[in-house]
């Protein structure tokens, strides 16, 4: 009863480890901070200000002029900040930045003032928040950080600039420079309503409006330009396109060759973009390009024919998109931009791209060179009905092609691995049990590699290597199956080599599946709980093979 009593052994930990989940926060959740605060945190309201990164915002106006906050976000071994913006540009803005180092090792928390874009122009311990001394503090519980501050302000600035660091890169004595966010995201605050409203992430035109009030755009707002357009704009048809950049697509088929357009987004000081292509991807799609500069100074349109990734293949002034003459025109107003084109043809091309460009670099004569976006989608529009996929299919197919993965080649094939190696004492049940949990972790990683592909093709992105790593890991899984099947007989003079051709090809899948499975969770960015969640697993697995492996030495 030995062998069995060690397969229970493996079950009930893999299975007490795999319902353990770290642990999240959320607006619906009670906040329960183990560091004392210097004030009371049962009032607070709560925004979740940027859903993509996990940032949970809860404040509160502790007095006439003292406003509290806490900052609560995944731990990513990275930086975190929380800028306060006149405009919402990062220019400008006084920043909170707070950072724990892996395992608490150090910490800290930090003023800045963004003077610039350059790194010597983020300035340490200066800045026009009035922080209230000794209120400040920043904490690391259950995998996530909670930064805590308090402001003297009768009311704090409206644009909030969220980022977060590079991975392992902090501060540090006795500059404590700033390395530049991994990523940001910017968003408007009204503080009386706790909601958030106009959002940015990450330029022939007109600006019009003050530059420092926010109109807000939806599809159940009323379209209100202040400009006059040459065709009718009461009937068009309209999408969210995407939302985590607050796109706004409006269209309508303005006659039997003729479809009109106006793309609207939040104007954050970058070009903005929408392609159309034949499949989906970024290349061999036309794109029409759009910008002006916060301050107005610079601005125009363009199409641009994406015939590769390299700067020189993104060409302007071609495309395969016939635009109707004097119908192009960027506008901004009230702090989004707003670009309106028409196309000649019977029916566009239902794939579009949407894409922003990096902060304050715009196209520029002569070349009008167009800079690599700083974040991209791709959406699916059906004109007819007025909707388009994408949204959060791309999230949801993107953590189903991690699980399948992780379950398949990272845990299935090496608990197999690990009963055939191990149980041998029980004959007929460590064949039947090793080819049972083989064949299943080949069929979830097959539909795991199918939904990576389905989903590569979708957004058109340079994952090579980990596509590679996953090809190879299937390839020579498939011909595990196929040697399977082909197996000599025991008593063949084949058989040994037969054996160590099967059990080495089956070391090299699983290391191969362990090291393309993290580094896929760094290219879906999705923090450090799924790398510690699959870390815990495997380190459960390689433990229990270690213990055996040093009973099957004292056997022998």
């Amino acid at each position: 009863m030995k062998a069995p009593l060690q397969l229970l052994f493996i079950i009930t930990f893999l299975g007490s480890f795999l319902r353990a989940r770290p642990e999240t926060d959320s607006c619906t959740s009670n906040l329960n901070l183990k560091a004392p605060t210097p004030f009371d945190t049962t009032n607070l309201h709560c925004l979740s200000v940027w859903d993509a990164q996990g940032f949970i915002l809860r404040y509160v106006q502790t007095s006439t002029n003292i406003w509290s906050f806490i900052l609560s976000t995944p731990d990513t071994n990275s930086y975190i900040a929380i800028g306060f913006s006149a405009s919402g540009s990062m220019v400008g803005s006084s920043a909170i930045v707070g950072w724990v180092a892996s395992r608490g090792a150090s910490g800290g928390i930090k003023q800045y003032y963004l003077g610039g874009v350059t790194a010597n122009q983020v300035v340490p311990d200066k800045g026009n928040l009035q922080v209230i001394g000794n209120s400040s503090f920043i904490s690391l519980q259950s995998s996530r950080l909670y930064l805590v501050f308090q402001l003297e302000t009768t009311e704090p600035l409206s644009w909030l600039i969220l980022a977060t660091g590079s991975t392992g890169l902090f501060p540090a004595a006795p500059n404590y420079s700033l390395t530049k966010h991994l990523d940001k995201f910017s968003t408007r605050i009204d503080y009386s309503k706790a909601n958030n409203g106009s959002s940015q992430v990450n330029g022939n035109s007109s600006s019009q409006g003050d530059g420092n009030s926010s109109q807000g755009d939806s599809c159940d707002s009323k379209l209100n330009l202040s400009i006059p357009l040459n065709f009718d704009i009461t009937k068009l048809n309209c999408l969210s396109v995407w939302n985590a950049q607050g796109y706004i697509l409006r269209y309508s088929q303005t006659s039997s060759n003729i479809w009109s357009f106006i793309l609207s987004a939040p104007n954050q000081n970058s070009y903005i973009s929408i392609g159309f292509s034949p499949n989906g991807g970024m290349v061999g799609s036309s794109a029409i390009v759009g910008w002006i500069s916060s301050n107005g100074a610079i601005g125009g349109m363009k199409q641009y024919y994406l015939a590769g990734y390299a700067p020189n293949q993104v060409v302007p002034d071609r495309g395969n998109l016939a635009i109707i003459n004097n119908s192009t025109l960027i506008t901004s107003q009230s702090s989004r931009l707003y670009m309106v084109f028409q196309l000649q043809t019977n029916q566009p091309l239902s794939r579009l791209i949407y894409a922003v460009g990096p902060n304050g670099v715009f196209p520029t004569v002569p070349s009008f060179a167009l800079m690599q976006h700083q974040d991209k989608v791709s959406v699916t529009v059906n004109y007819a009905t007025g909707s388009s996929v994408l949204g959060n299919s791309y999230v949801n197919l993107k953590r189903s092609h991690g699980v399948l993965n992780i379950l398949g080649w990272g845990i299935f094939i090496i608990m197999g691995a690990i009963v055939a190696r191990y149980f041998k004492d029980w004959d007929q049940f460590w064949f039947n049990f090793h080819a049972s949990v083989q064949s299943l972790g080949f069929i979830l990683g097959l539909i795991g590699v199918i939904t990576g592909l389905i989903l590569n093709n979708q957004l058109n992105v340079d994952f090579n290597l980990h596509k590679a790593l996953g090809i190879i890991i299937l390839v020579l899984a498939c011909l595990q199956v196929m040697a399977f099947v082909a197996r000599p007989k025991k008593e063949s003079k084949v058989r040994k080599h037969w054996n160590l051709y099967h059990h080495n090809i089956g070391r090299i899948v699983i290391i191969l599946a362990i090291a393309n499975i993290f580094y896929g969770i760094h290219l879906g960015k999705e923090g450090s709980q799924w790398m510690v969640a699959y870390g815990i697993v495997l380190a459960i697995l390689l433990s229990i093979a270690v213990i055996f492996e040093i009973g099957l030495w004292s056997k022998d």
